[in-house]
């Protein structure tokens, strides 16, 4: 087991998962620019170690995270402005890297997310969150604009009018409303969560990690491609597969009736 405690959030990496904890518990885990740096790093420790075949992202303490810290980018006073651009660009690059990573991505809302804290809470392939959770858009009610990419991915998830309806009227869903939105996988009880994400993990760790990257890619680069040019990525995609170990695994032990080992 490898352990790395940062200021702002923790990184542990035991059989073959990565697990990002969201460790601000006195600020709600609330977002400043040391955790969006420290975030965007060990999200490039997950995407190129070959040991990490799994990566979750969850929050310590009773909330997941409440968004931006306010009260720090105040502080900035006449820079509060470009302050932000910097807090913002270093999370877009956290972001950006989860998104690129050609392993499942998991998310486990443990508490309340709001504004950027709602944007990563639903990050994942699978969200999976407790029942006394509650998301909420929250930037409208301070005058903000939303950040961390929730414009961006929370229409192509759940349609423009609802995602209007969330920005605007700054709705709070609980965890089953959410589920019903389908922005989150399954709701468990509280004192589940930890051993949910861990069953969850341990079963795609000892999938074919390449085949769920790209079917990953797939799925998230659908809504931007062509028909054509999706078909071409799925011919592409799969004939690579056929071709490597894991599938050479996967068929033959398919063929042979036995369980296969990607490991």
């Amino acid at each position: 087991m490898v352990t790395i405690a940062y200021k702002t959030i923790n990184y542990i990496v035991e059989d073959h998962v990565g697990w990002i904890i969201l460790d601000r518990v006195d600020y709600g885990n609330a977002l400043n620019y040391e955790m969006c740096i420290e975030l965007a790093e060990v999200a490039w420790k997950c995407l190129y170690d070959e040991d990490v075949r799994v990566v979750v992202l969850t929050g310590k303490g009773k909330s997941f995270s409440f968004g931006g810290d306010l009260k720090k980018f105040s502080e900035q006073g006449d820079e509060k402005g470009r302050h932000l651009k910097d807090v913002t660009a270093a999370l877009n690059e956290f972001i950006r890297r989860m998104n690129q990573m050609k392993k499942p991505v998991i998310t486990g809302i443990n508490g309340t997310a709001a504004g950027a804290g709602f944007g990563l809470s639903i990050i994942g392939d699978i969200v999976i969150a407790t029942e006394e959770v509650k998301l909420t858009m929250a930037y409208t009610n301070v005058a903000l604009t939303p950040d961390g990419a929730i414009s961006y991915f929370l229409p192509r998830i759940i349609g423009t009018k609802k995602a209007l309806e969330l920005t605007l009227l700054n709705k709070v869903l609980t965890a089953n409303e959410a589920h019903e939105w389908g922005l989150i996988t399954r709701v468990v009880e509280k004192d589940q969560l930890s051993k949910e994400l861990e069953v969850i993990a341990k079963q795609l760790v000892k999938g074919p990690v390449n085949a769920l990257g790209k079917s990953r890619q797939l799925i998230n680069r659908s809504l931007e491609e062509t028909l054509e040019s999706q078909m071409a990525l799925e011919s592409q995609f799969i004939s690579e597969q056929i071709t490597s170990k894991e599938g050479e695994e996967g068929v033959s032990s398919f063929i042979e009736k036995r369980k296969p080992t990607y490991m």
